[in-house]
């Protein structure tokens, strides 16, 4: 049976629509404290959408009456959240966000003891036990200590004052890191310029963060910065900007930490863990280090599960999400930008020239928002198109179609030798889709 709510990272749509409304967060809420088998003190953070007051109110009403104590941590960034539930030995931590969506949408994630995400089978669980209708008591207030307990931890990760006469870009994506990660930077030493630091509950991800970069790497050139860093609406993903005005992705900031790591003997397992959407120049970088890949399907929960079976403590998507296990039970952005900047430190060497570790294959991605999300297998003539790509790049390539976990769309990706030969192929697959989907747009 699968999952009717839950995506790949929780359960997320439009605010007010039939899914993300305060009644379904109560019956959510109320559903997760049935399905936990021991009880205790439920800690819930958000980030800055108008929504997510609502939202956590519901969610913990829910929780009240299936039998939990709720304790709101207010806006919080994702990985503080997992941390609080980690150190805290909360049975469970909810957090309120939509991540990178608009501000329009939100969503409801949970983590389980030690602050790693839910499994399939446990949303599934959880979905099953939903109640058709609930009324339940009020929310407690926020506490301070979870985002101060976070930011020192953090800071921690470097020696001190280490950032002295280094000039940052941030960028907050006017989301819930506005508070935790210009402060750790400046504990540090750094003098940080913040961009997308002005968060007014509808301009989350608006223009700014993980995936909007342009405006950070413009301020990056105007400032003379040493790098750029961005974040997504709730914390958990990272984007650089190297002193050049130059961006790096998740693969490329991966490929710096672990061939660094592989070069100081310290990569766990010699296992960096990533997904089937990162670049495979990846695995080529890795493998020349003495290293080896294992990916998995997309999603930084199938990551860490992979991780976790084969004791590796590195990996991560190419859209930022970053999760360095030792440290954090799930994606944090600000540690991930910590540890490349301890790379920084430790080689002398400016982000411009780490980035050359990876040497990308030639690749082209199409996201192409859908009507109805119809099975591939019922698709043949994309399925045929798919084959016959597939045929004609042999080894030097790769094609990957598949549904976004959390919208409406089909997401295609093809890798090859050259620049023509990617999108020609591309372009192939998507009239295929056409030809067999209604798309929108």
């Amino acid at each position: 049976m699968s999952r009717k709510y839950f995506g790949t990272d929780g359960v997320r749509g439009p605010y007010g629509g039939p899914v993300i409304n305060e009644a379904f967060a109560e019956r959510l809420g109320y559903a997760a404290a049935v399905w936990l088998k021991k009880k205790g003190r439920v800690v819930i953070g958000r980030d800055t959408r108008a929504s997510g007051e609502c939202l956590v109110a519901a969610v913990a009403r829910g929780l009240r009456a299936g039998g939990c104590e709720a304790i709101s941590l207010g806006v919080l960034p994702t990985p503080a959240v997992a941390r609080a539930v980690r150190l805290g030995g909360a049975p469970l931590g909810v957090v309120i966000t939509a991540s990178h969506n608009p501000a329009a949408d939100n969503g409801i994630k949970f983590f389980g003891p030690g602050g790693v995400k839910l499994t399939d089978a446990d949303e599934l669980a959880i979905e099953r036990l939903l109640p058709e209708t609930l009324i339940s008591p009020n929310l407690a207030s926020p506490h301070e200590e979870a985002a101060s307990a976070y930011r020192d931890g953090a800071a921690q990760l470097l020696p001190a004052r280490a950032l002295a006469g280094w000039r940052v870009v941030l960028d907050t994506a006017n989301g819930a890191t506005c508070a935790t990660s210009p402060a750790v930077l400046r504990t540090l030493g750094a003098e940080v310029i913040g961009i997308g630091d002005a968060p007014n509950g509808t301009n989350i991800n608006e223009g700014v963060g993980s995936e909007h970069p342009e405006a950070l790497a413009a301020r990056v050139l105007k400032e003379g910065a040493r790098l750029g860093i961005a974040h997504d609406g709730d914390g958990d993903r990272c984007v650089l900007c190297d002193e050049l005005g130059g961006v790096l992705d998740g693969d490329e900031i991966l490929t710096i930490l672990a061939t660094h790591a592989l070069t100081n003997r310290t990569l766990s397992n010699k296992t960096l863990v990533i997904t089937v959407q990162s670049n495979l120049g990846v695995d080529a970088a890795i493998a020349a280090a003495g290293g080896r890949v294992a990916r998995t399907s997309v999603g930084d929960r199938y990551v860490i599960e992979r991780m976790l079976a084969d004791g590796a403590t590195l990996g991560g998507e190419s859209s930022g999400h970053i999760i360095c296990s030792d440290i954090s039970p799930t994606g944090d952005g600000l540690v991930a930008a910590l540890k490349v900047i301890e790379v920084m430190l430790a080689t002398g060497k400016p982000l411009s020239e780490l980035r050359r570790r990876l040497k990308k294959f030639p690749q082209l991605t199409a996201a192409l928002r859908v009507k109805e999300k119809r099975p591939l297998a019922e698709l043949p003539q994309l399925t045929a198109t798919i084959k016959a790509v597939e045929g004609e790049l042999g080894a030097q390539g790769r094609v990957l179609v598949r549904y976004s976990g959390t919208e409406a769309k089909l997401r295609l990706l093809v890798e090859g030798p050259t620049d023509a030969i990617v999108r020609g192929a591309l372009d192939r697959l998507e009239a295929a889709v056409r030809a067999e989907l209604e798309v929108l747009g």
